[in-house]
């Protein structure tokens, strides 16, 4: 099974992938952050490397995921995101940190 999935990508992600500001994809359920992102990369296979590390599947150091206004960056990637982002009434958010000083 699947369902429909909103993301919303950075603006540099999106030039990248060629894309306006949301994506729609078919993600298999259970809905998770990792099954999120596979689904973008197997879709958008120029994003393999820049979200996720390609051997270890970790999320890059400077990107942050949000799911109904909460940052689930360091939630489990095998974890169920909340039920608007799996179906597709709420966007998962995709966003790159800033550090600087």
């Amino acid at each position: 099974m699947t369902a429909r999935v909103r993301v919303a990508l950075p603006e540099h992600l999106r030039n990248l992938a060629k894309v306006g500001d949301e994506v729609e994809l078919d993600v298999a359920t259970p809905v998770t952050t990792a099954a999120i992102l596979d689904a973008l990369e197997a879709r958008y296979p120029m994003l393999g490397g820049t979200i996720r590390d390609y051997g270890t599947h970790r999320r890059r150091a400077f990107v942050r995921f949000f799911a109904c206004g909460e940052d689930v960056s360091h939630e489990p990637a095998d974890a169920a995101v909340p039920a608007a982002v799996a179906s597709g009434t709420e966007p998962f958010l995709v966003v790159g940190a800033t550090a600087g000083g």
